[in-house]
């Protein structure tokens, strides 16, 4: 899919139990719902039955698409990881943080310990907005 969305057109809100299912198919690629619920089931045990019907609804909502290939359906990400985490963090920003960003950032590190390499991450991030800044 080449179409370039703009964040404000799309509302994508997918449920905890269908960001793992993503999670899954970004890694993955197309796939079974035997292979996802297999990789769903490292983690935490659920039911074959679960995860197709939690599949069939994303793909009603046009978060996946299917395709057969004799017995089985292959399903595939609708929109890249970018785009969903993207719509994701927006959705949360509004409705948690009331639009500002900087409390979600203050928030995170407040409750998240940073290894010393995202700190150099986050330092040379700050030093390349202090550089536009000029």
């Amino acid at each position: 899919m080449s179409i370039l969305y703009k964040m404000s057109e799309i509302q994508i809100k997918p449920t905890i139990s269908e960001m793992e299912i993503l999670q899954v198919l970004w890694k993955t690629g197309p796939s079974t719902v035997k292979e996802i619920n297999a990789i769903l089931n490292e983690k935490k045990l659920r039911g074959y039955t679960t995860t197709l019907k939690i599949m069939q609804i994303m793909a009603e909502k046009g978060l996946l698409e299917r395709e057969a290939q004799g017995k089985v359906h292959i399903y595939k990400s609708v929109y890249s990881e970018d785009i969903i985490k993207s719509s994701v963090l927006h959705t949360m920003v509004d409705n948690v943080f009331e639009g500002a960003a900087m409390q979600l950032v203050i928030q995170t590190l407040g409750n998240y310990r940073p290894s010393g390499e995202e700190i150099n991450e986050l330092k040379a991030l700050l030093a390349q907005f202090e550089e536009n800044q000029k």
